[in-house]
This record gives C-alpha cells, structure tokens and sequence, in this order.
C-alpha cells in the first residue's frame, strides 16, 4: 500500500486532505470521532430536535467508560422537557483544592435542509473540514470535554482537582430554558468550582487550511463579555383618519428617537482584559490600526487614535456599550394614522453597568417623555469580568508557544454574551479557552454549511486535553 501512496504523492495526485483520510486513526482516537458524529448526527435545535437526548447520549458513554450513576446528573424541568443537560463529576484526590468546571452548550441555532449544500445533522468529512451544524457551536467542545472525561474514567486516572462537565440547552435561544442558569439558581454546589472553562476563546488560521500549507496566525483567551440586553421604545398617539395628518405621528417620533440613538457614540472603556488585548494585538499588527490600537490602551482620550481604530466594526464595539436598533412594528392599517410604533434597540454593554442603567441613559438620550423605554425580558445579569489571573493565562500561554510557535496569546473580551454570563453571576469565574482555530470567515457558525477543520478538532483535543491536566494538577 505505501508504495502506490507515495507515487501518488510523487505525481502530486494526492493531496495532504487526501493522504490524511488514508491513515488510519488510532483507537482512542476513532472513539472520539465516533462521539463526534454522535453528537453533531443528534439534532439539538429548539424547533425540532433534543438536548435532552443528546445529555442521555453523552452520559451513556461516560457511564460506559466508568462513571457510576453517582457520578451522572441528568436533568430537565417539566415545561421544557427536550431541552435538558447533564452534569458529570470525576473526583481528584487532593481535599483542600476546590474543582474545575467545563461547561459547553450542546444546542445549536437551526438549520434547514433545503438551505445547505449537505445534510446538516449527517457529520460529513471532505477536503480537510469536518461539516455540519454545531461542528463548531458548540459540539466540538463538547465532545472534545466529553472524550476527555471518557479517557480519564477507562484509564482509572485521577487528578488533584475534581473535574466537572457540564452539557447544557439554551444558549442560543434567547428566552430558553437555559441549563446553565438554572443550575447556577438552583444546583449551584453541583457545579461549584474554583473557575470554569467554556466556548469564547480560540485561534485565527490565515484562511488557508493546515493541510494546504496554512498556519494558525492567533490565539485568545476569553477573560470577559459583555451583557446582553433588549429593549422597546414605544410611542403611542390616538391616531385618526390618513386624509387628516396631525403633527404627533407615532411613526415620525419613533423615527426622531432612533435618528438620535443612531448618532449616539457611547464613550471608550477599558477594562484590564481590554486594555492588554489592544496593547499586545495592536503591537502584532504592524499597521496603522496596531499603532492606533496601542496609543489608544495607553491614552483612551486620543481622539485621533480612537478614530482609527473605530474604522474596525469589532475594536469599535470592543471599546464601549453598543446599542443598535433590530426591529420594527408600526401602524394597524394603511388609511389610518398610527397610534402605536416600536422598535427593538439591542445593546450589547460593556462591564461595569446594569441593564437598568443603560434603559435610563437611552431615555436621556431620546429626551422625549413620549417615548418610554422598557428592558424586555430575560433580564441578565450583569457580572464582573474575571481577573486575567496568572494561574489560569501561564499555563495556556505555554501550551500556545508549544503547540504554535511565535503565535502570541492574547486575553479578549468579547463583544457576545455565553453561558459565562450565568457563571460569573454566582462568583465562578469563566474563562474561553484557546486551542482550536476558525477561518477568517467564521465557518459558517450560526449559518450556512458550518464546518471546522480536521485538524483544527484534533489538535483542539490534544491541546485542551493538556492544558486542563495542568490545571487540575496545580
């Protein structure tokens, strides 16, 4: 068999992709893809398919590698019995060092058959990327956590930490039934720890897949997000027949709040995590963005600098509160005046101010008592970040320098929210871990044909697999 594989290398018939899917992998392994494909094949969107399913899949392999039904907490409320999740608890050895928690959602945006140029609950392997929905949101973590945990139960293998997992629904659904949350208010003992690891962190490929020659040019630690938030700004009128216009149109002062919302910059903000991915990242750069970026951590008051930088839609969200409006509902029929208009204005707001605090500076904005603004429900919170703490950044910063040489790691707030939110709400702070990389493009993550590399999943595994042994040693 060689023989013919390396005179179709030689002729350049066969591409690295190729020769990968050639070579057999090793049994631990092909378990892992196996759970992989179990996961990614087990349909967890809200409109038809089961979290809870998916958590009972999960725990069936953990308790076939060694876990006890102890060990297993499988859960869901009687209202939102689909969207269910587990948690599963290894012991370690030491009494005095508190446990390490791994949380990843196993549910996944939606995805239409008729949409996608493949299946996208069948895990389907071609030219060098796994395809299909949640191979990256958030099922490559979750099996990565998974498999970590199956390998340390048939191994015997027991660390000073306690390890915790938790799978859990409702992350990508605002509204849901989220896992999370409702452990942290109601299970809060089950999922104690010192800190957590989650989604959010990750690497950048220079868009050019491993096994075409690309590399891997970034990598990033999560350390804080900010906070999700809607809300309605309404205006009402008793409207009146078409024919006979009054100057107090619902729709024209609803369009005057907005116009001033729009104009609206909410000032620069730094907060530790911030300052230090802009001084690092910027240095990285070598362009006029990179310069602006480090003179703007080391003066947030220079305009020219913030000018720059505000030329990039992400380092401009990543400096302030954003709010934006989304939606739109006017009217009631088309020979009427209107007697209601609202929108929904969406923020994203930076750490360090309530929900309710941004509701009363969007109606200092406005300025216009006509238009009340209401934060719609669910109400997050509102936590800190968590501390760029040495304990937690030195061991991912060397795993970085190990597995990609010369790559900077950079701590980075994110401009989202995850389930970290609900974590850091009850004092564990949550960190997103490095370690897999995406494309420039984002694969395709809450839309179409989402894919990972091959490459970018296994060395994922064998990274995180490293670095929690790290942290649940220490």
């Amino acid at each position: 068999m060689l023989k013919p594989i390396a005179a179709l290398l030689a002729a350049g018939l066969l591409t690295n992709a190729a020769l990968a899917q050639l070579v057999p992998l090793s049994p631990d392994k092909a378990e892992f893809r196996s759970l992989y494909k179990e996961l990614v094949e087990t349909d967890t969107s809200i409109t038809t398919g089961s979290c809870t399913v998916a958590a009972e899949r999960m725990a069936m392999r953990l308790k076939a590698a060694g876990f006890n039904d102890e060990q297993l907490y499988l859960f869901a409320v009687p209202e939102k019995r689909q969207e269910g999740g587990l948690v599963a608890t290894w012991p370690g050895t030491s009494k005095t060092l508190k446990p390490l928690l791994l949380i990843a959602h196993i549910d996944v945006v939606a995805a239409k058959r008729e949409d996608w140029v493949r299946d996208p609950y069948t895990l389907i392997e071609e030219d060098g990327y796994f395809y299909g929905r949640g191979t990256v949101d958030a099922k490559a973590l979750a099996s990565v956590w998974t498999d970590l945990l199956v390998r340390q139960a048939k191994a015997g293998k027991r660390h000073k930490r306690t390890i915790k997992l938790a799978l859990t629904c409702g992350e990508e659904t605002n509204g849901a039934f989220n896992g999370i949350e409702w452990l942290a208010a109601n299970k809060r003992d089950l999922i104690d720890a010192e800190f957590a690891l989650n989604e959010g962190g990750g690497g950048q490929s220079n868009g050019t897949a491993i096994a075409k020659g690309g590399k891997v040019v970034g990598q990033s630690m999560q350390v804080g997000e900010k906070t999700f938030a809607n809300y309605e700004l309404e205006t009402r009128n008793p409207g009146g027949h078409s024919s006979v216009p009054r100057p107090d149109n619902a729709i024209y002062q609803l369009n005057a709040a907005l116009q001033k919302l729009e104009a609206h910059r909410f000032p620069v903000e730094f907060t530790d995590t911030t300052r230090t991915y802009f001084r690092v990242a910027g240095a990285g750069r070598n362009d006029a963005i990179g310069q602006a970026m480090v003179a703007l951590a080391a003066n947030p008051a220079d305009s020219q600098a913030e000018a720059v930088v505000n030329t990039v839609p992400f380092l401009h969200s990543n400096l302030r509160t954003t709010c934006v409006a989304t939606m739109l509902d006017a009217g009631h029929a088309r020979n009427a005046l209107p007697q209601r208009a609202r929108a929904n204005v969406n923020c994203r707001i930076f750490p360090g101010h309530s929900v309710e605090a941004i509701r009363q500076e969007l109606a200092g904005i406005i300025a216009d008592p006509g238009v009340t603004v209401t934060a719609l429900a669910p109400l997050r919170p509102s936590p800190p970040n968590p501390p760029l703490d040495p304990k937690v950044m030195e061991p991912a910063r060397k795993l970085v320098a190990k597995y990609f040489p010369g790559v900077p790691l950079v701590p980075l707030m994110a401009n989202g929210y995850t389930d970290a939110t609900f974590l850091g709400a009850v004092g564990i702070p949550t960190y997103g871990v490095p370690g897999m990389w995406l494309d420039p493009d984002g694969n395709g993550v809450h839309g179409l044909n989402e894919r990972i590399e091959v490459a970018s999943l296994y060395t994922g595994r064998d990274f995180l697999t490293e670095l929690v042994e790290a942290y649940a040693n220490k």
